[in-house]
């Protein structure tokens, strides 16, 4: 069979199955992801086993330490996979969820049910992780889903898919609702792109020349997020000791993901105690420093920034730093160059935290904590789709509500219309 004939197959098969999961109940859904769950620890050692020869293949291709970081599997990172499967059973099903019923003045009670996408293709590069929590909150959901992994990756992935689908036979769901293209031909990706007709939305997930790609390449409406250019703000206000433990954490706890800090912004009134506390720490972390023209007079041993370095996703143990004059400044400074992704401020001034809140137009935006929380799981979405820092059909980390959306529903006893 040609890629084209069976990327349709996928496609074709994948609608069937949506039609029918749209209506699986939720305890059946639930008992499968348990089950699924239960057997991605029972076989952890099969999937450590493929991510081992994908993680060769990765390094013999010179693959960026972010990435391979992004793409390896232990047994504690399969047992977060099998967590977020779990806290997805938990969460409430919000399949057929009625809201907004109101009564109009010819006697029509009028509301809302929420209902599945239908069919989502997701496009992703290294994270293997992505295959079991994409396929989880698809199902969950009511969708059906086509997941396209990259080659880097694809053992790891076929090793996940398979387990999955085994539960699936076991259910009276489908196994054509969580569907997997094996082939790493390029080819596939493009003839996925032209399904319009069996696919809803495509969700690609990677570096920003894949979703730029796939945007360009599409028939079918993309939920993107080309980058994640995090700012925090340390406000004059700010509590030192705090305001260095989330910036620590924001860019070293996990340098190579989209909601690490890549540029930290000091309120001038502070920057003199609180640059050499932070750079001490971050140098300990092995974090390379670059700084403006005023940070450069407080820490003057680090690199100079350029103007480029303001828009850069370093995702890498890369910092730069600017010294503003106030809250005004640092705004500003995030309309102009940051990505819409994740945005934190560490401040004690209630009113510059509100401002904060309301004023940054991020897709996520915090109080006192670090930009590393802008991840569904820690939201408590169990795990997430994606980020998406574009505003429809959805803003922020996504997760099963996300994945639906409503359609009206209307009682009547008779009306018609005059």
């Amino acid at each position: 069979m040609d890629i084209k004939t069976e990327v349709a197959k996928i496609g074709y098969e994948a609608r069937k199955a949506a039609g029918i999961l749209a209506n699986i109940s939720s305890t059946v859904k639930n008992r499968a992801l348990l089950r699924m769950a239960e057997n991605l620890v029972g076989e952890a050692k099969n999937i450590i086993r493929e991510n081992t020869r994908d993680l060769q293949y990765a390094r013999e291709q010179g693959l960026s330490a972010a990435m391979i970081d992004r793409l390896t599997l232990g047994e504690d990172a399969i047992r977060g996979m099998a967590e977020g499967l779990e806290q997805i059973a938990a969460l409430p099903d919000p399949v057929g969820e009625i809201t907004g019923m109101r009564r109009r003045p010819n006697g029509l009670l009028v509301g809302k049910r929420r209902i599945p996408l239908g069919v989502i293709g997701i496009i992703y590069e290294s994270r293997p992780n992505v295959t079991a929590d994409a396929a989880a909150l698809c199902l969950k959901s009511g969708n059906a889903v086509i997941l396209r992994g990259g080659s880097e990756a694809i053992h790891s992935n076929l090793a996940i898919a398979r387990i999955l689908q085994g539960v699936l036979r076991e259910t009276e769901i489908p196994e054509a609702a969580i569907q997997i293209i094996s082939t790493t031909d390029r080819e596939a990706v493009g003839e996925m792109l032209k399904l319009e007709e069996y696919i809803d939305l495509i969700i690609p997930r990677g570096g920003e020349g894949l979703i730029r790609a796939v945007v360009d390449m599409s028939r079918i409406p993309v939920l993107k997020h080309y980058k994640g250019v995090c700012h925090v703000f340390v406000d004059e206000s700010a509590d030192i000791e705090m305001a260095a433990a989330i910036c620590l954490n924001a860019k070293a706890q996990r340098p190579g993901v989209c909601n690490a800090m890549e540029t930290l912004l000091v309120h001038s009134g502070i920057a003199g105690k609180f640059l050499p506390v932070v750079a001490a720490r971050l140098r300990e972390a092995g974090v390379v420093l670059k700084g403006c023209d005023r940070t450069r007079a407080i820490l003057p041993d680090i690199e100079a920034a350029t103007e480029a370095d303001w828009y850069e996703e370093y995702l890498d143990l890369i910092l730069a730093i600017r010294v503003v004059d106030g809250i005004d400044e640092a705004i500003a400074h995030i309309e102009k160059y940051g990505s819409l992704h994740t945005e934190a401020i560490v401040t004690s001034d209630y009113r510059n935290s509100q401002r904060f809140l309301s004023e940054v137009n991020s897709s996520t935006v915090l109080v006192n904590a670090s930009t590393r929380f802008s991840d569904g799981f820690e939201l408590g979405l169990g795990a997430e789709m994606g980020i998406s820092t574009t505003k429809l059909h959805a803003f922020g980390p996504m997760g099963l509500e996300e994945l639906t959306t409503t359609k009206f529903i209307i009682y009547g006893d008779g009306q018609i219309r005059t």
